[in-house]
């Protein structure tokens, strides 16, 4: 008899084993599944991997003309979201920017919108970008927006105007979803036929630096009148933008210009035969890169108009950008830029830039 109970304590304890083996198998099948992972695509201007959408990754660069005349700054917006910035000389001593987005319809406005010039143009034909503009110089640019793809902004199509307190010709800006939405509604090609890096950019985990060669305010001199300057901020590991003594910030959000790499390059630029307009030789030329408070002489080379710009070390070595937005400025070979550090700024720059390489 005690056999018996022995034997039935055992079975009933064998299928209690096996009930609780099975309901540990039926609790592992009703798991919720991990989500799946985010992809991340680069951003071929910047080198970031920050894109999430893959057809933005094929998507061809917006280009717009940005004025920058002194008494327009103030009322400046998008620039914060551009991934590159190209400034230089247009004619009486002013300059005015060239701001090219990667995605432009993130940038909910962009402005202020002004006229075509000739080296904008090539500089646009650079990155295979749709070049936007409101008018143009009739005797040069004019004829060469022939050889590109361009969008005239107007209040009539993605473009309004905005009482800014200054001329009407100052209160013209662009909204960045407009603008994509019209250009794939016009039927404008959209998407590049081969995405490569604007340059040889460094890995997500390197910072680029030159501590022999150290600079915590850039000034570069287009005229008389004009000089751009740029400060870097330790914090940030980034350039903000002055001029005269100004801090430029966005007119809509309030947000200074902050910049990861400075190109300070020096060209020839003379009249075309008006006597108005200038000439900016793209070719080649000798020039600067400034990134985390120093800087490095370096060659640079554009050839036709529809190449890219590339940048080597005085040897010849391809350069290495950290990842992140650009300005760049094409100024005269007749104005030296300045490189200047207080003791401080350069002794801090020093010790971080030789921590990061050794890293």
């Amino acid at each position: 008899m005690c056999r018996k109970i022995i034997a039935i304590i055992m079975c009933l304890a064998m299928f209690s084993l096996v009930g609780c083996k099975s309901k540990k198998t039926n609790t592992e099948v009703a798991s919720v599944p991990e989500e799946p992972k985010i992809v991340y695509y680069t951003n071929h201007l910047t080198g970031e991997e920050n894109i999430v959408d893959a057809k933005v990754y094929n998507r061809r660069p917006v280009a717009v003309m940005i004025n920058n005349i002194s008494i327009a700054q103030k009322v400046q917006t998008g620039l914060t979201q551009a991934d590159i910035v190209y400034e230089t000389e247009v004619e009486g001593g002013i300059t005015r920017l060239l701001a090219v987005f990667k995605d432009v319809s993130k940038v909910k406005k962009l402005g202020t919108v002004r006229s075509a010039r000739y080296p904008y143009i090539d500089l646009s034909m650079g990155h295979d970008a749709i070049y936007i503009h409101h008018g143009q110089d009739n005797t040069y640019a004019k004829p060469h927006l022939k050889d590109t793809q361009t969008f005239v902004l107007g209040s009539n199509n993605a473009g309004e105007r905005v009482k800014n307190g200054l001329a009407s010709e100052h209160t013209l800006y662009g909204l960045g979803k407009k603008i994509w939405k019209w250009l794939k509604d016009k039927d404008y090609k959209t998407t590049l036929d081969k995405v490569e890096n604007w340059q040889n950019f460094a890995t997500a985990d390197k910072q680029v630096s030159y501590p022999e060669k150290v600079a915590d305010t850039v000034s570069v001199k287009f005229s008389g009148a004009y000089t751009s300057v740029f400060k870097y901020d330790a914090e940030k590991g980034k350039y903000v933008r002055y001029f005269r003594d100004i801090e430029r910030k966005d007119y809509v959000t309030g947000e200074s210009e902050y910049f990861k790499n400075i190109f300070v390059l020096s060209t020839s630029i003379s009249y075309y035969p008006d006597r108005k307009h200038k000439r900016v030789d793209l070719s080649k030329g000798k020039g600067y890169y400034c990134v985390n408070g120093t800087y490095t002489p370096i060659k640079w080379s554009k050839g036709n108009s529809s190449s890219s710009l590339k940048f080597t070390l005085e040897d010849g070595t391809p350069l290495e950008v950290n990842r992140g937005n650009s300005w760049v400025c094409f100024h005269s070979k007749q104005f030296k830029p300045k490189f200047e550090a207080n003791k401080k700024a350069e002794a801090d720059i020093k010790s971080s830039a030789i921590t990061e390489a050794k890293n």
